[in-house]
């Protein structure tokens, strides 16, 4: 339920054309050249266009060296058998080889050439939604690749050389970059039904545990779904005196109701800056203006009910401070000693538990010391 899709499609679709190339670069030069000619050239090109995505990616493009090496022997057994046949079947075994991939991956709860894509996405993890609609995506690709195979071998047998250089090279960029347009149109259309089914909701952005954005999906899709991580900004108030400010949640929420929790929390908006959040929901909860507020730590808070990306931030203040009724049924400062009376007790969120561990040792590292 998001719509990040659309970029793991592209790249996808992206870095399987880019293995051929080698093959593309072959045809064209074979009809200038000749094969042997087109051979070297293709080659060449081959390693050289190897060497240029390592540097750029620091990666090995497997797809590249496969194809090229492909390329020496079969183009080189034809060359020797003085037969092109077995150079015209070339392209068809590789991606015969090509199919075996994506069937494993589209139809199999094997993941293998979604890791071998993943390389090129740095590092970005894709949730189980992303992984369901890219299976989806390759499931037809799977089925192109086939057909493509079955008219390469057509035309290696019975059509022209030329008939069977466009069957096998231009003729599949134009079946690849037709799917990849469709796809592209598909997803678009069924985001905006998404958008239209969900317009009075709240939207956030799906993160990955590094903060990037993989996706987006409405509120009530999100809580409720602890698969999907989402960022949200808390804020820690010290006074002058070392105690915490803590505000003790509205009875009317849903969630932990009556508990005590971080003095601000909440929900970073689709498109929102962590730092414009934080502003935001300080002044909407406490009536304040974090100036001076730091950044302390990052973390990962899951339970039965979602999962959070947690920004968390301190900031010294002695107020005053201006809690909204509508969220807040009082505020006040704790000592670090009474908080810790009162752990375990069913007093505090669990996610405030957690999170005051984290906050004592960023305090016992610093020069302010929490007060027993």
């Amino acid at each position: 339920m998001n719509s990040a899709s659309l970029p793991g499609q592209k790249q996808l679709l992206k870095n399987l054309a880019i293995g051929f190339l080698p093959l593309l670069v072959f045809i064209v030069a074979d009809a200038v050249w000749g094969t042997t000619v087109g051979l070297i050239v293709a080659v060449v090109f081959g390693i050289g266009e190897a060497i240029r995505q390592y540097l750029v990616n620091r990666q090995v493009d497997r797809f590249i060296l496969f194809d090229t090496g492909l390329i020496v022997i079969l183009g080189g057994t034809s060359l020797v058998l003085h037969n092109a046949l077995f150079f015209k079947l070339k392209p068809a075994l590789v991606e015969a080889i090509l199919a075996v991939l994506i069937g494993l991956t589209a139809f199999t709860p094997n993941d293998l050439l979604i890791r071998m894509t993943g390389r090129y996405l740095n590092g970005v993890q894709f949730n189980d939604a992303q992984l369901q609609h890219m299976r989806r995506m390759m499931r037809g690709f799977f089925w192109l690749v086939v057909v493509h195979v079955l008219l390469t071998v057509y035309a290696a047998f019975w059509m022209s050389t030329a008939a069977w250089g466009f069957v096998s090279g231009g003729l599949f960029y134009i079946l690849v970059g037709t799917y990849a347009v469709v796809e592209v149109v598909r997803t678009r259309w069924r985001h905006r039904k998404l958008q239209h089914q969900y317009a009075d909701d709240e939207w956030f952005d799906i993160v990955d545990p590094e903060g990037r954005i993989v996706g987006q999906a409405p509120r009530s899709v999100v809580h409720g779904n602890p698969k999907l991580l989402h960022p949200v900004v808390h804020l820690h108030i010290l006074n002058t005196r070392g105690e915490l400010l803590l505000q003790k949640r509205s009875t009317r929420k849903d969630l932990y109701g009556g508990y005590w929790d971080t003095a601000v929390g909440g929900h970073v908006h689709r498109g929102e800056k962590v730092e414009t959040a934080l502003r935001r929901e300080a002044e909407e909860e406490l009536g304040i203006t974090p100036m001076g507020a730091m950044p302390i730590f990052r973390y990962v808070h899951r339970n039965e009910y979602e999962s959070e990306l947690v920004f968390a931030f301190l900031l010294r203040d002695d107020g005053p401070f201006y809690p909204n009724r509508d969220e807040i049924d009082e505020v006040r400062f704790w000592t670090f000693g009474e908080i810790e009376a009162n752990l375990g007790k069913k007093v505090f969120t669990p996610n405030f538990e957690q999170e005051f561990q984290l906050l004592k040792q960023v305090l016992d590292m610093g020069t302010q010391k929490a007060p027993r």
